[in-house]
């Protein structure tokens, strides 16, 4: 891959890369932090990427991987001094947004994040394939090929995460609204 077929895949893929690092690290600074880390390993790899063969999966393995260092090492880190980590913007941003909208747009705000939470809290081999399933739209083949599992695996893991997140989102709509 040459430096303007990397740039035509910031263009191209930009949004998508950074969605997904702002689902998996749930922080607007380490998704920053993450996605620009993303490119810069890109910039080191531009030889091994092929533009032919599906960049963004390759993309997205990259920031994939990049993240599970990222918390390996926090978790080491962790085990020798106590290291408090960054706080969650999320939150503070979803109230300031619901003080201004309808109350019907409010609902399915108040939904979507149910949903964004149910999935949140699901074991990482769970939400992986969710979020690259159904957020960045990624046939199970190329899950397959970020996650570096097998397709029957990613097939099983995105059925098993359909039944708790059915069961989780059951009793928390039937408290809500039942």
């Amino acid at each position: 891959m040459t430096k303007t077929e990397l740039e035509n895949c910031i263009w191209e893929y930009g949004t998508d890369i950074y969605s997904f690092c702002r689902n998996i690290t749930q922080n607007a600074q380490e998704a920053d932090d993450l996605y620009q880390d993303t490119f810069l390993k890109a910039m080191e790899l531009l030889s091994e990427i092929s533009y032919e063969k599906n960049p963004k999966s390759y993309l997205l393995s990259i920031a994939l991987r990049l993240w599970k260092n990222k918390k390996r090492k926090f978790a080491w880190r962790s085990r020798i001094a106590n290291v408090i980590s960054i706080t969650d913007e999320l939150d503070l941003d979803i109230v300031r947004a619901s003080a201004f909208l309808p109350e019907s747009e409010l609902i399915k705000k108040e939904e979507t994040d149910l949903v964004r939470q149910a999935v949140n809290r699901l074991p990482e081999k769970y939400k992986l394939p969710i979020l690259l399933f159904y957020m960045e739209d990624l046939p199970v083949a190329q899950i397959a090929f970020v996650l570096k599992i097998p397709v029957g695996t990613v097939k099983s893991r995105l059925h098993q995460a359909k039944k708790l997140l059915e069961k989780e989102l059951e009793v928390v709509l039937d408290e809500k609204y039942g």
